[in-house]
């Protein structure tokens, strides 16, 4: 028995899912994506959400099978009995969470610096603190605090949508025109599947979910398609109002959109909503991050402690307070796009691996009961995650050699820790026995 209380049902974990994927990715990389594909970056919108949807119907139906904390870990352990494969993909999972979290708190502080004269690492702290305090507080509190800004950081997008499809553009638009034809487009959509990611950290909180074997894939698929529709609807419309080029050398590109259409003080709605998505962001990441590590904890491959649940608010407060520890030394990291390439090329690494479990388990484990079951398939064969595999090893040789390195640190890191948690568990384990 899970020692979490269950209170989140399908709409909530569902405005959660949207809450992760439509976070600050699209209000800060459209333009960057913009500027390397012009005026089709709708098709590399249209790529990733193909590809988001491959990896959610892995995870959809592997949530259905094993639905608990630290995911991702559990998923490879069971279909590749490797503890080490699985704790890396889980290490990756929980690290970039930390680095998001943090670089994305950053983000925060430069928007909020356009209303209150504060240092952007001073508010981006205080972020932090306040979000990991509604994350120990509990699951119920969160996700209503996700809910509600989540409708409200929708609601902007939409009203960019709205803006872009009544605008009477001064010249026509050629949505198939790119400045470096289908290269530029991929680079694009390599790009800007950091703001696809997200959704696999539903799979994070099974345990405080209602029926999870059910609602868990419901919730992915849905969250998915939703931003999905809402992401190749915006990048059809932003270069309807603004030329491409000037997309690209703007900091703020869907508060520009805004004020365009609606003038200058939509510059300043946009721009709060902006807040909000960031702060959406942050608390969710945050709360998909402490339980990896509450979970990988429980599975005794992170120290126990981390495992400890607050007897009043029923959270992994242990893990919560580590989480905010590292996520706030993890502010002095700066560029945005770098990490969030950074932390594409991670998640890459994980769709490949969890993608791949689909297909091993329909062999290794074919009498599984799965309530959910991914479609297109050839005997036991699952197609799809088949493509979804391919298009993940294509994406991990897109990086810059830098971004590769710097991920390759991080799984270095990892197997360090793994060695010295596993001596550690030996060391105690004898020690029980004498």
């Amino acid at each position: 028995m899970s020692e979490l209380k269950r209170h989140m049902g399908l709409f909530h974990l569902t405005m959660y899912g949207v809450g992760l994927i439509l976070g600050a990715g699209i209000y800060v990389l459209i333009g960057e994506a913009v500027g390397i594909a012009g005026d089709s970056v709708w098709i590399a919108f249209a790529l990733g959400s193909i590809v988001a949807l491959f990896a959610g119907l892995s995870y959809a139906e592997l949530s259905s099978v094993f639905p608990k904390a630290a995911a991702e870990y559990v998923f490879i352990k069971n279909a590749f009995k490797n503890n080490f494969f699985a704790f890396i993909i889980g290490w990756l999972t929980a690290i970039t969470s930390i680095i998001t979290a943090a670089t994305v708190a950053l983000g925060f502080g430069g928007y909020f610096a356009e209303f209150v004269d504060i240092p952007i690492i001073t508010s981006a702290m205080g972020l932090l603190i306040i979000l990991s305090i509604v994350n120990f507080v509990g699951i119920r509190e969160s996700s209503w605090t996700n809910t509600i800004f989540t409708i409200i950081e929708a609601s902007g997008l939409i009203l960019i949508i709205i803006i872009g499809f009544t605008f009477s553009s001064p010249e026509p638009v050629n949505y198939l025109e790119s400045p470096s034809g289908f290269t530029g487009i991929a680079i694009a959509f390599v790009l800007i599947f950091f703001a696809f990611i997200g959704f696999e950290d539903m799979a994070n909180i099974a345990e405080e979910v209602r029926k999870p074997r059910k609602t868990i894939p419901r919730a992915i698929i849905l969250s998915v398609l939703i931003s999905g529709i809402i992401y190749i609807l915006v990048s059809l419309a932003v270069v309807r109002v603004v030329n491409w080029e000037e997309l690209a050398t703007s900091a703020a590109p869907i508060a520009l959109v805004a004020e365009r259409g609606l003038g200058s003080e939509a510059h300043i709605l946009l721009s709060s909503i902006a807040l909000f998505a960031i702060t959406n962001t942050v608390l969710i990441t945050l709360v998909a991050g402490s339980r990896m590590f509450y979970g990988m904890a429980r599975e005794k491959v992170f120290p126990s402690i981390l495992g400890k649940i607050h007897f009043k608010t029923k959270t992994p407060w242990i893990a919560v307070f580590m989480i905010l520890i590292i996520s706030l030394a993890f502010t002095l990291i700066g560029d945005i796009v770098i990490v969030a390439n950074i932390t594409v090329f991670a998640i890459v690494i994980t769709f490949a691996a969890v993608n791949l479990a689909v297909i091993v388990l329909r062999y290794t484990e074919p009498d599984m009961e799965r309530k959910f079951r991914i479609p297109i398939n050839i005997g036991k064969f699952p197609i799809l995650p088949l493509f979804g595999l391919g298009i993940s090893i294509y994406m991990g040789f897109q990086f810059e050699i830098e971004v590769v390195l710097v991920g390759l640190v991080i799984i270095g890191i990892g197997a360090v820790f793994y060695k010295i948690s596993k001596n550690s568990t030996t060391k105690s384990s004898n020690i029980s026995q004498i």
